[in-house]
């Protein structure tokens, strides 16, 4: 019976560890229907990784491909600039520069500030400009010119009614605007507004209205019997109804301070005929203008605020082949002085020639040659009963000399007689003035 406890317990025990080992292998490895789920459920975690990489991958594909698309953009537009040069950045816009230079020297200069009459001097003097223009299709135009220079040449040197450098600027070298303008074309009416020099709009000529290349004497290149205020506001308006006439009008701020631009205005109006005399180019230009700046009477000097007006006219005709004459005279009111100014001119003529080079087997040189008078006001002379108030003569020979497509250089000479009508205080000695130009245009 003992044996037989023995085996029950050896059953028993048996059957205990049975039990153990087989709950050990069920927590361990799971049945086959846990693990199709478990498969089933990585496998659909797995499609929707998938899923999340492939929507990235093609964001990523289309902004690359944008990227690229840009860059190729600005590729071709950088060779196209390579290829057709800064023309392709600047389309439409013209650039002009030039730079004159002028060495003066004169015998019997007779300024007031020099210790004796009859000093000999030499100076210099130089301007740049830099001109950028616009045209706008077949309606209009835009235009900024920039100038810069330094020197008086002999000017300051000197004691006369009419002075002998017109492209002296008399400054320092800083870069300003002289003219910035736009105009507006309307058929046969154009209109100009901004910045003008109005010495270019009225009283100008083919053959004597440029420093840098035609006559430097101030007679010689306007009108000195004409109150011209310094380049500044104003307005003007051309009309071209055909092609044998031009009419012109101004308006601008008289004295140049772009402040009571309508107190202190110059105003004009000028009219140009063309006939083509022998069949070849010419301009009959006829003005009139008129300033309301302050202006005191001479015989009467209680009268502080009176207008001064006057009128005049500006030919110029070609006559032969390389052959053209010009003339020029003007005429103000003689009864008034500009307040702060103790002299005033009445009238001025001037006339003179120029000669293409071609005569003489050279194209592009030109000789000038020009004679003219500016006269004082009669009441000034009865001002003052000491004066002598005479006409000032000028002389003045210029002779271009090409040296290339983009330099010029330009011996010229003056001769004043009677300087300052001879009522300068150092003396009423002839002046002779000579001067060598050169002109750089790029």
């Amino acid at each position: 019976m003992l044996n037989n406890c023995k085996k029950g317990a050896c059953v028993v025990l048996c059957l205990f560890m049975a039990g153990i080992f087989v709950c050990t292998n069920v927590s361990a490895e799971p049945t086959n229907e846990e693990l199709v789920k478990r498969i089933e459920l990585m496998e659909n975690r797995i499609k929707e990784l998938e899923g999340r990489l492939e929507k990235q991958g093609k964001g990523t594909e289309t902004k690359l491909s944008e990227v690229e698309g840009k860059v190729s953009g600005l590729e071709g537009r950088l060779e196209e600039a390579k290829s057709q040069g800064i023309g392709a950045l600047t389309e439409g816009i013209e650039i002009g520069a030039g730079a004159t230079g002028v060495y003066q020297f004169t015998n019997n200069a007779n300024g007031d500030d020099l210790s004796q009459n009859g000093e000999d001097t030499g100076d210099a003097s130089y301007s740049v400009d830099v001109e950028l223009s616009k045209k706008f299709e077949d309606y209009g135009k835009a235009l900024i010119l920039f100038e810069a220079g330094e020197g008086a040449g002999v000017e300051d040197e000197l004691k006369v009614f009419s002075n002998v450098n017109f492209d002296a600027t008399g400054g320092d070298s800083n870069l300003g605007v002289v003219e910035g303008w736009y105009e507006q074309y309307m058929g046969p009416l154009t209109v100009r507004i901004g910045k003008l020099d109005p010495t270019y709009l009225i009283d100008n000529n083919d053959y004597a209205n440029d420093e840098t290349s035609q006559f430097l004497g101030r007679i010689f290149r306007n009108n000195p019997a004409v109150e011209f205020p310094g380049n500044g506001a104003g307005l003007r308006m051309a009309l071209s109804p055909n092609d044998r006439i031009d009419i012109e009008s101004i308006v601008m701020d008289g004295d140049s301070d772009w402040e009571d631009m309508f107190e202190d205005t110059f105003y004009g109006g000028q009219i140009n005929f063309k006939p083509k005399l022998l069949s070849r180019p010419g301009n009959y230009r006829f003005y009139g203008w008129g300033g309301d700046r302050e202006h005191t009477k001479w015989d009467d000097s209680a009268q502080t605020k009176e207008d001064n007006y006057g009128f005049g006219l500006s030919f110029d005709q070609e006559v032969a082949d390389g052959i053209g004459l010009f003339a020029r005279y003007g005429w103000q009111n003689p009864e008034v002085f500009l307040n702060g100014e103790g002299l005033s001119l009445e009238q001025s003529y001037s006339a003179g020639v120029q000669l293409a080079g071609a005569a003489w087997n050279r194209n592009d040189d030109v000789l000038g040659l020009a004679f003219g008078g500016v006269i004082p006001s009669d009441d000034y002379k009865k001002s003052n009963s000491d004066l002598k108030a005479d006409t000032e003569h000028h002389l003045e020979a210029y002779y271009k000399y090409k040296v290339n497509d983009h330099l010029s250089v330009s011996p010229d000479i003056q001769v004043i007689l009677d300087p300052y009508g001879g009522d300068a205080v150092n003396g009423d000695k002839t002046i002779v003035v000579g001067s060598i130009r050169s002109q750089i245009d790029f």
